[in-house]
């Protein structure tokens, strides 16, 4: 069962009372979201990491999934890895140049239902000033009224993209062969959205 049409202890719920329920916007909730990212270092191990400081917003249409949207703006400067030299080095001219470009973002244009809890969005993210089209896989975790009557929407999302896409470029090549950093980087996002009043 997808979104709308959501199996809760083996008994289906009517598609369209969950398409009343669910249908609306939303905004992150940063105290319970992260947006993380993994790169591959020195070839043989992961350095993860991930943006403390971050707004957002979803729109979900019940009726016609295709609709909803997704748009998101990251503080550059919030990046962390809990390596302050490296923390450092991520914000300076050599990668992210957060003096200049101090926000990152995200915009959808498509969104699609795949079946069962599986959805994919895709938008325009824009870094250091340049913007290139990103393919999100998202899965629905579910909704629940929390303990302080906020209707909540929960979804985790992987992507994959090549940082040199975004002129991202800067590394060092190694003494045994390749480079310091991947080109490669795994972006994760662990969501929960609370429906605006």
């Amino acid at each position: 069962m997808g979104i709308f049409g959501r199996k809760n202890d083996d008994t289906a719920t009517a598609a369209g009372a969950d398409a009343a329920t669910l249908t609306g916007d939303y905004t992150l909730d940063p105290a319970h979201t992260t947006l993380g990212f993994v790169a591959r270092h020195a070839m043989v191990t992961n350095v993860k990491g991930n943006f403390e400081q971050f707004e957002g917003t979803l729109h979900l249409d019940g009726s016609d999934p295709a609709k909803s949207t997704a748009s998101l703006d990251i503080v550059m400067d919030s990046i962390t890895t809990g390596t302050p030299d490296r923390d450092a080095h991520l914000k300076s001219a050599d990668f992210f140049k957060t003096d200049e470009f101090p926000t990152m973002t995200f915009r959808s244009t498509k969104a699609e239902a795949l079946g069962g809890d599986d959805y994919r969005i895709t938008g325009d993210l824009t870094i250091l000033g340049v913007t290139k089209p990103v393919t999100i896989d998202l899965e629905f975790n579910g909704a629940a009224k929390d303990p302080f009557g906020n209707e909540r929407v929960g979804f985790e999302g992987k992507a994959e993209i090549k940082r040199s896409d975004w002129g991202v470029t800067w590394n060092a090549a190694l003494e045994t062969g390749g480079v310091l950093v991947s080109d490669k980087i795994k972006l994760n996002f662990d969501i929960s959205a609370i429906k605006n009043a």
